[in-house]
Formats: structure tokens, sequence, C-alpha cells
């Protein structure tokens, strides 16, 4: 394949006006989970659970494989599957450690699980690809009205605890010491965060959803450590790179995933160079890295 026939697959844009009226819900939908995705992986990041969502994503891939398989909702399988993986995390594992093992004990098992249902599948193969890698053309009107309450709900929940979860994450102990319900608040948002892996695996597919709860709040931890801040760029960069994604895909014959991912991608690669500029010119004390911020600059807040 030479390098026009390459550029024809991943851009064409004849017809894209008409393309584009087709599928105006699926980029609001986009929209939506840019903006679920920035603000529930500030707290990702905050709590030190990349690997979580790694590890969820792969048992909301099994339920939606086995509703796939019955011929039910894929939806609905995906969050019982997701939210399921969440509570066995938040309510077995105490400590990173005990965390990280159990997400290892999950991953391949959910994964085992999916594949297994998927090769019982005897329907489209299409619908088989796109629980991994996400599609553009499937949400109606009513999905995404579903969607928009759901991440509502979600985004509510976190604004009713934002406080007392934020001083959670950033000193547990000191959290714990100050009456702050610490084991609810986790698992809690464990529950949160497994909707949202969910909710995100209808466009990315479920081996990608890292790039909408962790990239994006990663690329802004490399350029500040301001709170807000980190919260409005990773708003900024979830939603830009998952509507900028759909937008690039209407234009072309690929899987939507690899189009978002490659933008959330752009997006870190920028901020580190920025925040690695920053730091070599004197701008900043130190190199921002997603780790706990100082318990000093948080006034503690009792739930």
């Amino acid at each position: 394949m030479n390098f026009a026939d390459f550029w024809g697959t991943v851009f064409s844009f004849e017809n894209y006006g008409d393309i584009l009226a087709l599928v105006i819900d699926s980029v609001w939908a986009g929209a939506i989970l840019g903006l679920l995705g920035g603000v529930v992986g500030t707290f990702v990041m905050k709590r030190d659970l990349a690997f979580a969502v790694h590890g969820i994503s792969e048992l909301s891939f099994a339920g939606a494989a086995f509703a796939l398989l019955v011929g039910a909702d894929i939806v609905t399988g995906s969050l019982v599957g997701s939210v399921a993986a969440a509570l066995v995390v938040g309510l077995m594992g105490g400590r990173a450690r005990e965390k990280n093992s159990v997400i290892g004990v999950l991953m391949p098992f959910g994964l085992g699980l999916g594949i297994l249902f998927l090769a019982l599948y005897q329907g489209r193969a299409a619908n088989k690809f796109s629980l991994l890698t996400g599609q553009i053309v499937a949400v109606d009107t009513v999905q995404l009205q579903t969607l928009a309450i759901a991440a509502a709900v979600v985004i509510a929940i976190l604004i009713a605890v934002w406080r007392p979860l934020t001083f959670a994450s950033v000193d547990p102990e000191m959290a714990f010491a100050r009456g702050v319900p610490v084991r609810l608040l986790s698992i809690a948002f464990m529950v949160v965060l497994g909707v949202s892996v969910a909710l995100s695996i209808q466009v990315v597919g479920a081996l990608l959803v890292l790039a909408l709860l962790i990239t994006p709040a990663a690329a802004a931890l490399r350029v500040t450590s301001s709170p807000k801040l980190v919260l409005m760029l990773s708003v900024l960069f979830a939603m830009a790179a998952t509507v900028g994604g759909i937008l690039l895909a209407l234009g072309g014959r690929l899987p939507i995933s690899p189009y978002i991912t490659t933008l959330s991608f752009l997006f870190y690669v920028v901020c580190a160079v920025i925040g690695w500029v920053r730091h070599r010119m004197g701008l900043t004390g130190r190199v921002v890295r997603p780790a706990r911020e100082s318990s000093e600059r948080t006034t503690p807040v009792a739930a």
C-alpha cells in the first residue's frame, strides 16, 4: 500500500456533511463521555487507580459479550460487569498492593470470559469487533438521552462528595483520623468508576477505555498541579479527543478508536514536553507528577 492509498483509507471526506447529519447523536454522546471521562479521570489519577480502570474494563467487556450472546441489552451487560468488578476491587482491596493483586486476577478472567462468549456468538462479526474497538453509529436519540442522564447522575454524585473524596484521595490516613468515611467513599467511587467505564466502552471499546479515563487527566498533571486547572484541562482534553476523534473517523474507513487514542496521546506528549521545558527553565519547582498532593495544602473536611 502506497502513501496515497493509506491516506485515502485514513481520511476521505466525500459527502462528509451528509454523513455528519446522520450521526450527530454520536457526536453529542462523545462530548458527554469526554466530560464524564475528564471529571472521573482526575480522581482516578489522585487515587492511583489507573490499573483498576483496565481491570474493570475487562469485566465490562465480559458482561457486554454475554449480553450480546443471549440477545440482551449490551449496555446493561457492560454495566453489570463493570460495577461487579468495581465492587470486588473496592471491597477486597484495602491497600494499593492488595488492589493490584485483585485486579491482576480479574483482568485475565474477564478477558477470557469475554473471548469465550464472543466465540460462542454466531451473529455479525462487526458486533464482536465493536465491543473491543468501539463504534460511532450505534447511538440513537434514546441511547443519547440515557447516556446523558447516567452521566449527569455520576457527576452529581461526585459533586456531592467532592471535598471529602478529595481529602480521602490525597491523605486517606489523615481523612480517617478526622472522621471521613474513607472506606465508604472508596467503594462509592469504585461504583462510579465502574459506571463510567461501562458508558465509555460504547465509543472507544473495552480495550482502549484508558484513553478517556486516564490519558487526559495524566496529560493535565504534566503541566499543572492546581486542582482546578487539572480538572479543566482534563475535561478539555477528553472532550477534544473524543469529539475530534469522531469527526475524523467520519472521514475514514477505520474504527473510531485509533483516532481518539491518537489525539489523546498527542495531548499527553505535548503536555509532557511543555512540563519538561518549564522544569528545565526553572518555571516550576518540580516536574508535575500524578501523585498525592501534600496534606498540608488540603483543608481537612469531615463528612
